[in-house]
C-alpha cells in the first residue's frame, strides 16, 4: 500500500497522514470511506452465526429505562422481532467465519498487522444500541446497513452505572452527533466517549477494533510462554543448592539465598531479548480459543498459496511467526514468507524460488488449513 496515496477510506487523507494528525489523537469522521458499500453479510448469515457455539455473540435490550444482556450462542427464535425496539445483536469477530467480512479488513492494513484484532458487526432495531461507554482501543465505525446516530465526547468522568450488566458511563457528555449512512465511517482514539443508537431499524454498523495489550497481562504471558520454551531444552537448568544453610530456630522465614537465586533464575531468563521477542510473536499470533484449523488435502504440485482468513501471520528481523508458533527465518526464504505475511498470499513464480525446507513447511501449512494451495 502506498503511504502517500490519497484514501478515499480516510476522507481524501493518505495513510501518512492520517496517522499523523488522527491515530491515538482524535476522531475523523469521513463520509463515503466505503462509496456503494453492500452488507458484507447477510442478515440471516448473521444470525445464524450468532447461533454457533464457536462463535461470541450478545444480545442486549433496552426497554423502561432497564438493561439487559444475554451471551450466546443464541438461536434465532431467541432474537426479538425485527419491528420490536431497543435491542442489538453483537457478533464478535465475524472476519473469522466469513470471508466478504474479513475483505473489508485488507484497506485498514496501513495500520501493523499485530495491532488489528477483529471485526465486530452490531444488528439493532430502531433505537437499539449498547448505551454511552469507551473502548480501551481504537475502533473505526463502519455503517454497512441503515443508518445511526453517533454522540462523541472526550469523556473525563469515567465512571459507571452501577448494578447494570454493561459497562454504561454514569455522566455522559456528549460535544459532537453525527448521522452515518451506508459508506459513512467514524474513527475514534482510546477512551473517547460514544453512543450509537440506530435510527429507524435494520441498522448494520461493522467495528474494527484494535488490539492494545495490557501490560501485567502480556507480561505474565510472555513469561508463562518463556518459561515453558525453557522446560522443553533437553539440558536441565541449574538447581538451587544450599549447602551451607545452618539449622533454623524459624522455619517459616524466607531463606534470603533462595531469594538471591530466584531473582537470578528470572533475569537469566530475560537476559536474551530474542526469548521475548519470540514469546511476543507466538502470542500475538495465537488463535482465539474458538478459532480451529480443518486439515485438508494437499495437491502434489503447490502452484500458488494464500493465508486461510484465520490465519494470522508476523515476523521480526530474525523470525516468522503463525497461528502461535514461530520459525527461525534468513536469506531467500524469509523474504518469501515475509511476503506471504504481507500480501497474505505468493504466486507461482515467486514459490517456484523457494527452497525444499520452506517448500516442505508450506506444504505442512497447507495440510493444517493454515494456508490453501491455488
Amino acid at each position: 500500500m502506498e503511504m502517500t496515496q490519497p484514501l478515499p477510506l480516510l476522507g481524501g487523507l493518505s495513510a501518512a497522514q492520517f496517522m499523523r494528525r488522527y491515530w491515538q489523537k482524535k476522531p475523523l469522521l469521513v463520509r463515503q470511506a466505503v462509496p456503494g458499500l453492500v452488507p458484507p453479510i447477510a442478515r440471516a448469515a448473521l444470525f445464524d452465526l450468532a447461533a454457533r457455539d464457536e462463535v461470541e455473540s450478545r444480545l442486549i435490550r433496552h426497554a423502561g429505562g432497564r438493561w439487559q444482556l444475554r451471551h450466546g450462542p443464541l438461536a434465532r427464535r431467541a432474537l426479538p422481532p425485527l419491528s420490536q425496539p431497543g435491542w442489538t445483536l453483537l457478533v464478535q469477530g465475524v472476519d473469522l467465519h466469513h470471508d466478504g467480512v474479513h475483505a473489508l479488513l485488507a484497506p485498514f492494513r496501513f495500520l501493523p498487522e499485530a495491532r488489528l484484532d477483529d471485526l465486530m458487526i452490531s444488528y439493532a432495531s430502531d433505537g437499539g444500541g449498547v448505551g454511552p461507554h469507551f473502548d480501551s482501543y481504537d475502533v473505526f465505525l463502519l455503517q454497512a446497513r441503515g443508518r445511526r446516530r453517533w454522540s462523541i465526547g472526550r469523556q473525563r468522568d469515567l465512571r459507571l452505572q452501577p448494578d447494570v450488566p454493561l459497562k454504561i458511563l454514569a455522566h455522559f457528555e456528549p460535544e459532537q452527533q453525527f448521522v452515518l449512512e451506508p459508506g459513512d465511517m467514524l474513527y475514534l482514539p482510546p477512551r473517547y466517549a460514544h453512543d450509537g443508537v440506530a435510527i429507524g431499524g435494520d441498522c448494520m454498523t461493522c467495528s474494527i477494533g484494535l488490539r492494545a495489550p495490557v501490560a501485567d497481562a502480556l507480561a505474565a504471558d510472555l513469561l508463562a510462554r518463556i518459561a515453558e520454551a525453557q522446560a522443553d531444552v533437553a539440558v536441565p537448568g541449574r538447581r538451587y543448592a544450599d549447602p551451607a544453610q545452618p539449622a533454623v530456630a524459624t522455619p517459616a522465614a524466607m531463606p534470603a539465598a533462595l531469594q538471591a537465586f530466584a531473582r537470578v533464575a528470572v533475569r537469566e531468563a530475560l537476559r536474551d531479548p530474542s526469548a521475548i521477542d519470540r514469546a511476543l510473536g507466538e502470542s500475538l499470533t495465537e488463535p482465539k480459543p474458538q478459532v480451529y484449523f480443518d486439515a485438508q488435502q494437499v495437491p502434489g504440485t503447490i502452484r500458488a498459496v494464500r493465508l486461510d482468513r484465520r490465519t494470522r501471520m508476523l515476523y521480526d528481523a530474525r523470525h516468522l511467526y503463525i497461528n502461535g508458533e514461530s520459525f527461525r527465518a534468513a536469506g531467500r526464504d524469509a523474504t518469501l514468507m515475509r511476503a506471504l505475511a504481507d500480501r497474505r498470499a505468493l504466486g507461482a513464480h515467486e514459490l517456484a524460488r523457494a527452497s525444499e525446507g520452506a517448500q516442505a513447511l508450506i506444504a505442512d501449512w497447507c495440510e493444517a488449513g493454515w494456508l490453501h494451495a491455488e
